[in-house]
């Protein structure tokens, strides 16, 4: 349970990393730029935690797919970027791929 604790850390640190570093605009607002370094040094700390329980590939997978959802997301409702029929039909098979790694992966 603690290593799925630390990979959700993970997820929504990549989540504001990657947000903080649209809003940095190429790291020119430093706030934004600080913002960016620390979420994602702090995502790759909980990542490496959650590896001590969770097999790389179920992590990993988890870890991109969920993240991609999440700037999909964050993309799309506040920055108000489109998502293509193609690109929602990607989503749709990550999301498809993260839930069969966690059910059927290694170790099930």
């Amino acid at each position: 349970m603690k290593g799925y604790l630390c990979l959700g850390a993970a997820i929504l640190l990549e989540f504001f990393g990657t947000t903080c570093m649209k809003l940095s605009n190429g790291f020119e607002h430093k706030i934004y730029t600080g913002g960016t370094l620390i979420c994602y040094t702090a995502c790759f700390y909980f990542l490496a935690l959650s590896l001590k329980t969770i097999d790389l590939n179920i992590a990993y997978a988890t870890w991109g797919g969920l993240g991609i959802i999440l700037a999909a997301a964050v993309s799309y409702f506040f920055f108000q970027e489109n998502i293509s029929t193609p690109g929602m039909i990607g989503i749709i098979l990550i999301v498809i791929g993260v839930v069969l790694c966690n059910f059927f992966g290694a170790g099930h």
